[in-house]
């Protein structure tokens, strides 16, 4: 199940993490009944962008920038399973050449071993809509999904996220980190 709503305190949270502060934050809730993986926002991946018309990959070319702000993670166990539940904040910026007011990013959340494998991994789509003169827009999406363990302990492992990037913006963001 999965459904994403505005929501304006995450908003500002986000701005935040936008206007330069640096900061990314993810949680879980824990209990000793219930111990979830830990979340963790991929610092290089927390970043996108989607470019405008032009061929150039520059800053000034740049119709939206979005980040992944926080994800909150809570989880229920059933045998050998978690159910994972995921609020994530995604954030988008209109950039210098924006023409719409929305724009359409993806990310993924995955479920990491202690080996660094992959054992899991959903990309979700998550689209962010401006009001006509505004500036910043984001969402809460929430993602809910059954995940098998394979015996293996839900504290052992960790709950990664974040976009999925074309090879364009990799580099976008080799050559220009700060935007």
């Amino acid at each position: 199940m999965r459904r994403a709503c505005t929501a304006p305190g995450a908003v500002l949270i986000g701005l935040l993490a936008l206007s330069g502060c640096g900061w990314i934050s993810s949680s879980s809730s824990k209990s000793t009944a219930e111990a979830c993986p830990s979340a963790v926002i991929l610092r290089p991946l927390a970043n996108n962008a989607v470019f405008g018309p032009a061929p150039e990959r520059r800053p000034d070319n740049v119709a939206f920038y979005g980040l992944i702000s926080e994800a909150d993670l809570k989880c229920e166990h059933t045998g050998d399973a978690v159910r994972m539940i995921v609020d994530v904040v995604v954030v988008a910026e209109r950039g210098p050449a924006a023409k719409a007011d929305s724009v359409d990013f993806q990310y993924f959340v995955a479920l990491i071993g202690p080996d660094q494998s992959i054992l899991y991994k959903k990309i979700l789509p998550v689209r962010i809509v401006f009001d006509a003169t505004g500036k910043r827009a984001g969402v809460t999406d929430h993602v809910e999904d059954a995940i098998p363990l394979g015996g293996r302990k839900a504290t052992d492992l960790t709950v990664d996220l974040g976009f999925q990037q074309s090879p364009e913006v990799v580099d976008f963001y080799k050559h220009f980190r700060g935007r």
